[in-house]
């Protein structure tokens, strides 16, 4: 099946880009916008609206297929590729890549994702946004040339198991940390809240007060509301390194917070991610390696995740290789083209620590999909809930697309 054309158009997000650094350094609200200065090149505002490019593949039989390019809420902070704006992109994408894919036999996904993924233009590679949004029209391509799911051909392509399963959904609040949480609880989410614990004075506390009230609440709402006691989701709370910052970057007093924090969690497990912001790949790999091993001559059962600094599939690879991490966050925009998001689940579930198939709130209801089926095929370990902060509609974006695959791929084995 060729691809006869390519069409790009505009769109929105479901959340914002957000000026991480001018956030760190204590950027002031105003009702739902920041105020104040911006710190990280190319933004105009602290928070702006998030935006994305459709990529669209027009296949010889009239089929359309396509793809979200997308970038992570706090672009250009901790490594990562600059402010991603739909009109600067588009005419990149349209003029570069149009003309390659054009006449392209689309019925494979492997080698043209790969060579999208290492394309250059004027000798730089691709913003990570195009790469991913334009492998994710790859993937759906050739699943529509196959008749096929786009989790049935990863598990074709990549010889993975194909007796598939539901794989757990982990749901963000945002800031809204407690309505949210009892959303969750309704709908059974299977990991929560994520928390947004990004500022230490008021969401950590400078004793770290404010986020040990906010788990032991979190443990009674659960065990209050739920349906079912024999239901016990993770506790999975993102401090955005705000511990790293109360406790100098020590380690024996951060083990020492978070296994008094995982005693309160109790009967939950509890994961942290992003402990601290080291500002630095091979520091954070170091520090989260010892906070880790500090953890563990303690007893404790508190995991933690990986997530600044661990971006790409290499950056993933010297995370797993050096043991600094119970879980590994995906942020599937960070990793380019989404063949790097199968091998990089791949990788973790090899070498035994959890793959955790992330993303962002500021992506679309398309790559949200598009990673769901990737998920599933791979056998992820947990899958964000995506695009947004309203848990309802990213929840139902991925419980849904996740349905619909395995019940495609149940209902094509009963036939065979």
């Amino acid at each position: 099946m060729r691809i006869k054309d390519v069409i790009c158009s505009e769109g929105r997000t479901g959340f914002y880009f957000d000026d991480q650094r001018a956030i760190k350094e204590g950027a002031a609200t105003d009702g739902f916008r920041y105020v104040g200065e911006t710190v990280t090149e190319g933004f105009s505002d602290i928070r702006q609206a998030g935006e994305s490019i459709s990529v669209m593949l027009v296949l010889e039989d009239g089929q359309i297929a396509f793809g979200d390019c997308a970038a992570v809420q706090y672009s250009g902070a901790g490594g990562r590729d600059p402010l991603f704006l739909a009109r600067d992109f588009i005419p990149i994408i349209t003029e570069h890549i149009k003309p390659w894919l054009v006449g392209r036999d689309a019925s494979a996904f492997k080698d043209l994702a790969e060579t999208i993924d290492q394309m250059k233009v004027d000798g730089k590679q691709l913003h990570t946004a195009i790469r991913y949004g334009v492998t994710q029209a790859l993937l759906d391509a050739t699943a529509k040339s196959q008749k096929q799911t786009m989790a049935e051909v990863v598990v074709s392509e990549y010889g993975l198991n194909p007796k598939m399963k539901a794989i757990p959904i982990f749901t963000q609040s945002g800031d809204d940390r407690y309505s949210n949480v009892d959303k969750m609880i309704i709908k059974g989410a299977d990991v929560m809240p994520h928390g947004l614990i990004n500022n230490m004075e008021k969401k950590l506390g400078l004793k770290g007060e404010k986020l040990q009230e906010y788990v032991i609440w979190l443990r009674d709402r659960i065990q209050t509301l739920g349906r079912n006691q024999d239901e016990k989701p993770v506790l999975h709370i993102d401090v955005y390194g705000t511990i790293g910052a109360l406790f100098d970057n020590d380690t024996e007093r951060m083990a020492d917070y978070l296994q008094s924090l995982g005693e309160v969690a109790k009967p939950f497990k509890l994961r942290i991610e992003g402990p601290m912001d080291m500002e630095d790949r091979e520091l954070q790999v170091e520090a989260l390696r010892d906070l880790r091993r500090a953890l563990a001559a303690r007893g404790s059962e508190v995991e933690l995740v990986a997530d600044e600094w661990c971006n790409t599939y290499e950056d993933i690879k010297l995370f797993v290789d050096h043991g600094a991490a119970d879980m590994v966050q995906i942020k599937t925009p960070d990793l380019g083209g989404v063949n790097n998001v199968v091998e990089a689940i791949m990788y973790c579930k090899e070498h035994g620590v959890g793959a955790y198939c992330g993303g962002t709130c500021n992506e679309t209801d398309r790559s949200a999909q598009v990673c769901t089926n990737i998920a599933v095929a791979c056998g992820a370990d947990q899958c964000l809930a995506k695009p947004g902060m309203g848990v309802d509609e990213g929840y139902m974006i991925v419980f849904n697309e996740m349905s619909r695959v395995l019940a495609l791929a149940d209902a094509r084995t009963n036939r065979c």
